[in-house]
């Protein structure tokens, strides 16, 4: 938590990651400007080569804003144009591939698991026709 109160951010998104750059250089270039290890458990990196970005999110105490100075800085990450900003906390989720007939307290329960996030989750809207469900998450204020 800040000074405020407040929760800091915990993920980093990695823009301009070209569809070409491998999981194992994002997560070398993130040990190297964190000082952390992934092998460790301190982050995870999601490719998402579709917008051609990723996403770093930190398990443990960083201050994902200085993070993300840092790797904009980096020469390494200069070179290949990559920028990082810090990934803004969402009230709600869109789940897809959900088989049908899923009762809606499975995936209350499943999102609200620490493995999965651990948010108190308020509402499961799901989108029969679609496979799909909308999360929404309470207070983020009271999840660490």
């Amino acid at each position: 938590e800040n000074s405020e109160g407040s929760l800091l951010p915990t993920a980093v998104v990695l823009e301009n990651v070209k569809e070409t750059t491998k999981d194992c250089v994002l997560i070398m270039l993130v040990e190297n400007v964190s000082g952390l290890s992934e092998d460790d458990g301190d982050f995870r990196v999601e490719m998402i080569p579709e917008l051609c970005a990723a996403v770093v999110t930190f398990t443990g105490n960083i201050d994902a804003e200085e993070f993300a100075k840092k790797l904009n800085q980096n020469h390494r990450a200069r070179k290949q144009n990559i920028t990082a900003r810090c990934l803004e906390r969402t009230k709600s989720v869109r789940a897809e591939n959900i088989p049908p007939n899923t009762p809606s307290d499975y995936i209350t329960v499943y999102f609200e698991n620490e493995k999965y996030g651990g948010a108190q989750t308020v509402d499961v809207q799901q989108l029969p026709d679609e496979d799909a469900a909308i999360i929404t998450f309470g207070d983020q204020k009271g999840n660490a």
